[in-house]
């Protein structure tokens, strides 16, 4: 299988920080699941912000505090655009996912009891594991996981069983960022409406590699994370339909979430305001509007085909070193492969590919329970690929895999 043709140098010469070189080696990036690099656009965005347009929003009468407020609202719209939401009100602004979900186990957890039921699944990232650990702790929810096959897909046939009355909440992510497994969201909601019970979609791995459509999935909630999609750190976004957000009570409290504050009474702001305390990464969410547009002007049939072309080629050539074991082998994968070297530490693994100029993470990945499930105990080497990425990196990384081994042997 090879790539469908399109101008990948066009594209990464928008990556300034692919071109260098580390430890005297041509940088080859493959960490894109912990975040991702910049293109210019959003460089530039950010820095045009702060030369010309730094001001506070919501609450200015002056010309500098009207035109960040316009760029902030923009990107709430482009926001809307992309994960074909009915209304920017449906768009909460946040730090990341992390957030996202803390804000939700936070609102959402002040209408549960001891004995309520939250359901998520063993491919969860730490930020949709521990929140609800949490709310155990506080108010004695009770924790429910839907397996995962020695493959690293979910066990879809146990779902049913797993939903009882005291069910409230179904939480899952999108696409694994440890396996790199795409999970049938869509299928999970319908399970979940079938018996009346709402579902959060942790988002954070599911944007950067094709559009997101929360109608079509019909999810309550979904997350994502800017710096995940060529966007700022700092910056993310909670969908949630205007009815959770109407019932639901403030995350935080503060200044631009209320419409009136006396000493006896407080009247919040309508959503999204209502969620939004204090002053929010500005900058932030204005980069996170050009990343989008960007993002949405792709050539996403061949780039899909491109990060397809790379899973393969990465997937047959590490297979075919002695000793490595890929840990996940799903069908339906984006372009991540997590795989440990029999008889290597993963950590030593990632020093040795650093030293020959590759970037991959090494460890649990914020995904302990899966990987001690398929018996990667002490963590993985995980490399996770961007359309920016080049079947020639692909061949490096194979390479610097087999030096690795042979100097470890």
């Amino acid at each position: 299988m090879s790539a469908t043709p399109f101008d990948i140098d066009a594209i990464r010469r928008q990556f300034p920080a692919l071109d260098q070189t580390v430890n005297g080696k041509p940088l080859v990036y493959l960490d894109n699941a912990a975040t991702t690099q910049k293109p210019e656009c959003v460089i530039d965005v950010v820095r045009t912000f702060y030369r010309h347009d730094n001001a506070n929003i919501h609450r200015g009468v002056h010309t500098l505090s009207a035109r960040a407020t316009d760029q902030y609202e923009a990107a709430r719209e482009r926001v809307r655009l992309s994960l074909n939401a009915s209304a920017t009100e449906e768009i909460v602004f946040v730090r990341g996912t992390t957030e996202a979900i803390n804000l939700v186990a936070s609102s959402f957890g002040q209408t549960l009891k001891a004995g309520d039921e939250i359901l998520i699944s063993a491919l969860e990232h730490h930020a949709n594991i521990v929140p609800w650990h949490l709310l155990r702790t506080r108010i004695g929810v009770v924790l429910k996981v839907i397996p995962v096959t020695i493959e690293g897909e979910l066990d879809l046939g146990a779902l049913p069983a797993l939903i009882t009355d005291r069910t409230r909440l179904i939480a899952v992510n999108h696409v694994s960022n440890a396996l790199g497994t795409i999970n049938p969201v869509a299928q999970i909601a319908a399970i979940a409406k079938q018996h009346g019970v709402p579902i959060l979609v942790d988002g954070a791995q599911g944007l950067p590699h094709g559009p997101v459509d929360v109608q079509a999935i019909d999810c309550d909630f979904y997350t994502l994370s800017g710096h995940k999609v060529f966007a700022p750190s700092g910056v993310g976004v909670l969908y949630a339909r205007r009815p959770w957000l109407d019932e639901l009570p403030p995350y935080q409290g503060g200044g631009d979430m209320i419409e009136t504050v006396s000493f006896e009474a407080v009247r919040y702001a309508p959503p999204p305001g209502k969620f939004e305390a204090g002053t929010p990464n500005i900058e932030g969410a204005i980069g996170l509007n050009v990343a989008l547009q960007w993002h949405a002007a792709l050539d996403w049939p061949a780039l899909k085909a491109h990060e397809a072309a790379l899973l393969e080629r990465a997937t047959e050539s590490l297979q075919g070193i002695n000793g490595v074991r890929i840990i996940g082998t799903a069908k339906h994968k984006v372009p991540v492969l997590s795989f440990i070297i029999e008889g290597s530490h993963p950590h030593d693994i990632g020093t040795l590919l650093d030293a020959q100029g590759i970037a991959v993470r090494t460890g649990q990945h914020c995904a302990m329970p899966v990987l001690q499930f398929l018996g990667a105990q002490q963590g993985t080497v995980r490399a996770s690929f961007a359309f920016y990425n080049t079947l020639d990196e692909v061949d490096a990384l194979v390479r610097a895999v087999h030096r690795a081994r042979q100097m470890l042997s």
